[in-house]
C-alpha cells in the first residue's frame, strides 16, 4: 500500500508540473519567444514585452489569455502582436471585462452571459462612456459600484489605446503597411523642409506643399509622443543606466535636431510591415538583427530580461498553489487512514512547494534587484513563504500533519491574495523614493513581515486546535499540550521579530522623515501586533488562560495582524497608505468575522467537544 500511495502522490505532482511546464507558445511561424523578450521601458523599469502583454491583459481582462470570436485562444504575446502590429484585428478580440454591463446604461451593449467585450463592441459608446466618466466623483474612495465600473472601463480604454500606439504612429491600415517607407520619406524631407521653413520665416517665397507635408508629420508625431505608453528607443551609446528611454513619438521629433533616426525605430517599422504582410521569414530575420543590437547595447541587462520572460512562463507561484492544495488534502486524509505514509508524502510535497515558492521569491529579487518585500503583492508572497518555512520545521520534528496542513493553508491563502493583487498591473513596479533603500527593505521590512508570518501561522495552528478539539475523537490532552507549545513558541518568535522590526522602522522613519514615531496608522498597527503578542504571552505566563484561552488570543492575533499588514494600507491616509479599494475592505471585514467565529468555537463549553481532550476536561 505504501508504494501505491507514493506512486499516486508522484503522479499527481507530475500532472501539476506538466500542466504548467508544457509549452504555451504555439508554432505560428513567427519567432514569438524572441519578440516577447524585446526590452522596453515602462513605469521606470526595463522589462520584456512579454511582461507588458501579461500585465496589460490582467488590467483589462483579469486573465492572461484571450478567447477570440472564432473560438481561438491567444497567448498574451500573440494578442500583443495583434494589438500593436495589426490593431484592426485586435479590436475584435473580447478583452474588456465588464462585470455588470447592464448597470452601465449603454444601449445595445449588454449580452446575456457575456462579461468580456471587444474594442469594436464599445466603439459606438465611447462618447457616452467619456461623458459618464467626467460626471463621476473624482475621489476614488467615495465612488459607488457603478462609478468604479465606469472609471475602470474608461481607464482601460485609454490604456488599450496607448499600448496600441507604442510601436507605430496613429493611423490606419494603409499607413502601417508602408511604415518604413513613411520614415524614409520623413527623413528625406527633413533638410529641404527646414530650408523652406527658414525661407518662410524670412518672408521669402517657399514651397507651401512641402512645408505642409512636413508639418503634418510633425503634428502626427507630437500626438504620438503624448500617447505612446511604452518607451521603446534606448538612448544612444554609450548608454547610461540612468538615462530614460524615449517613446517612438519623441524619437521621431528628435530627428529634427539630430538628423538621424534610431535603428530601433526602423526595425520596429520593418517588423510591423512584415507581420502585416504575413512574411514570417522577414519578420524573424528583422527580429534576429534587432536582438543582436539589443545584446550589444545591453550586455548586462539582456540576461535579466531573458530570465524575466522565462519566469513569466514558468509560473512557480501558480504551481505552488496547486501543491499546497494537494498537501492539505493528503494531511486531512492521513488523519483518517494511512497516517504515516500519507503524512510523509504530504511533507515532501510541502518541501517541493516551498522550493518553488523560494525560487519565485529569489527570481523576483534578481529581476527587480531589490529585497523580497517591496509592495503589497510581494509582502503577501513573503508572508506565505515565512509561514511555510515555520510549518515545515514543525512538521519535521512533530510529524503529526498539523504543521504541514497549516503551512499549506497559509501558503495557499497568501498566494491567492497575491494573485488578486496582481490584477492592478506590474507587481515589479518601481518604488517611491522614500522606500527606495535596499538596506532598510532588507532589514525593517523583511523582519517585520516575518513577524506577520509568525502571527498568521500561530493563528492557523490555533484554528487547527479548535477544529481538532471539536471534531476529532483522538485529539487528547498530550496532543493539545503539544499544539499549545507550538503556538507559544511561534508567538515568542512573532513577538521578537515584530518588536525588532517596529524599532527598525522607527529608525528608518527618523532618517527619512525626521521623526522616530508619528502615530501613523501603519506604525500603530505594528505596535498593536507587539501589544497583542505581549498580552498572549503574559496571559499564559500568569496562568490567566489555559489551552483554549491562548488559542482564542492567537486567533485574535490574526485580526490584529491582518489590520496592520493590509488594512492600514487601504485607509487612504498616512504616509504608508497605498490606496483604498472597496473590495479589499470587504474582504478584510469578512476575514475578521471568520476569525471571530473561530474564537467563539474555541470558547464553546467543553460538553460540545467530541475529542478526548474535551472528555478529559469534563471529568
Amino acid at each position: 500500500m505504501k508504494k501505491i500511495i507514493y506512486s499516486l502522490a508522484a503522479l499527481l505532482v507530475l500532472l501539476i508540473l506538466g500542466r504548467y511546464l508544457r509549452s504555451a507558445t504555439p508554432d505560428t511561424g513567427y519567432d514569438l519567444n524572441s519578440f516577447a523578450e524585446l526590452p522596453v521601458q515602462v513605469g521606470g523599469r526595463i522589462k520584456p514585452l512579454d511582461s507588458v502583454a501579461r500585465n496589460t491583459l490582467l488590467v483589462l481582462a483579469a486573465r492572461q489569455k484571450v478567447e477570440t470570436i472564432d473560438g481561438q485562444t491567444l497567448s498574451p504575446i500573440e494578442w500583443f502582436l495583434d494589438l500593436t502590429l495589426r490593431p484592426e484585428r485586435a479590436d475584435t478580440h473580447p478583452i474588456f471585462k465588464i462585470a455588470f454591463p447592464d448597470d452601465l446604461g449603454l444601449d445595445g451593449l449588454a449580452q446575456p452571459g457575456k462579461r468580456h467585450y471587444s474594442f469594436t463592441d464599445l466603439r459606438p459608446h465611447f462618447e457616452t462612456i467619456n461623458q459618464q466618466f467626467r460626471e463621476i466623483d473624482p475621489e476614488p474612495k467615495t465612488r459607488d459600484a457603478y462609478q468604479r465600473q465606469i472609471a475602470e472601463l474608461n481607464n482601460g480604454l485609454s490604456l488599450y489605446h496607448r499600448v496600441m500606439h507604442s510601436l507605430h504612429p496613429i493611423g490606419g491600415a494603409q499607413r502601417l503597411d508602408q511604415l518604413a517607407d513613411e520614415y524614409r520619406s520623413y527623413l528625406s524631407l527633413l533638410q529641404p523642409a527646414m530650408a523652406e521653413l527658414r525661407k518662410q520665416q524670412a518672408g521669402e517665397e517657399y514651397d507651401t506643399e512641402l512645408v505642409k507635408t512636413f508639418l503634418g508629420f510633425g503634428e502626427d508625431y507630437l500626438r504620438l509622443s503624448q500617447t505612446a505608453h511604452l518607451r521603446v528607443i534606448p538612448p544612444p551609446a554609450p548608454i547610461d543606466p540612468m538615462d530614460d528611454w524615449l517613446n517612438l513619438g519623441d524619437e521621431l521629433l528628435n530627428v529634427i535636431q539630430t538628423g538621424q533616426l534610431s535603428p530601433y525605430a526602423m526595425s520596429y517599422a520593418s517588423l510591423t510591415m512584415a507581420y502585416r504582410a504575413g512574411d514570417a521569414t522577414t519578420f524573424n530575420q528583422t527580429l534576429a538583427d534587432l536582438r543582436q543590437r539589443v545584446a550589444a547595447d545591453f550586455p548586462d541587462d539582456i540576461g535579466r530580461v531573458h530570465f524575466e520572460r522565462l519566469f513569466n512562463g514558468f509560473k512557480p507561484f501558480a504551481i505552488a498553489i496547486d501543491l499546497y492544495i494537494l498537501v492539505f488534502l493528503f494531511v486531512c486524509i492521513s488523519w483518517l487512514r494511512w497516517p504515516t505514509t500519507l503524512g510523509n508524502a504530504a511533507f515532501w510535497i510541502l518541501c517541493l512547494a516551498f522550493v518553488l515558492h523560494t525560487f519565485g521569491l529569489a527570481a523576483r529579487m534578481y529581476i527587480q534587484d531589490r529585497p523580497p518585500v517591496t509592495n503589497l503583492y510581494s509582502s503577501a508572497v513573503f508572508v506565505g513563504w515565512g509561514a511555510v518555512l515555520l510549518g515545515a520545521f514543525l512538521e519535521k520534528f512533530h510529524r503529526n500533519g498539523i504543521g504541514a496542513a497549516m503551512a499549506a493553508l497559509v501558503g495557499f491563502s497568501t498566494l491567492i491574495i497575491a494573485h488578486h493583487l496582481a490584477m492592478t498591473g506590474d507587481t515589479l513596479e518601481m518604488m517611491r523614493a522614500v522606500l527606495d533603500s535596499n538596506f532598510w527593505l532588507a532589514t525593517h521590512v523583511v523582519i517585520i513581515t516575518l513577524g506577520y508570518s509568525a502571527m498568521f501561522f500561530a493563528g492557523a495552528l490555533a484554528i487547527a486546535f479548535t477544529f481538532l478539539g471539536l471534531l476529532r475523537r483522538k485529539f487528547d490532552k498530550d496532543a493539545a499540550r503539544s499544539l499549545c507549545g507550538m503556538v507559544y513558541g511561534i508567538t515568542c518568535f512573532a513577538a521578537l521579530f515584530s518588536l525588532v522590526g517596529t524599532i527598525l522602522g522607527g529608525i528608518w522613519a527618523d532618517q527619512s522623515w525626521g521623526r522616530f514615531w508619528g502615530w501613523d496608522p501603519k506604525e500603530n498597527g505594528a505596535l498593536m501586533i507587539v501589544i497583542m503578542c505581549a498580552i498572549t504571552l503574559h496571559a499564559r505566563w500568569g496562568g490567566i488562560v489555559r489551552e483554549r484561552g491562548i488559542m482564542a488570543l492567537a486567533i485574535l492575533g490574526n485580526i490584529v495582524t491582518a489590520w496592520s499588514w493590509f488594512g492600514t494600507n487601504l485607509l487612504g491616509v498616512g504616509l504608508h497608505s497605498y490606496g483604498f479599494t472597496d473590495s479589499g475592505f470587504l474582504w478584510m471585514c469578512a476575514f475578521a468575522l471568520s476569525q471571530l467565529l473561530c474564537i467563539a468555537l474555541a470558547l464553546l463549553p467543553l460538553r460540545y467537544w467530541r475529542s478526548e481532550f474535551g472528555r478529559e476536561r469534563r471529568v
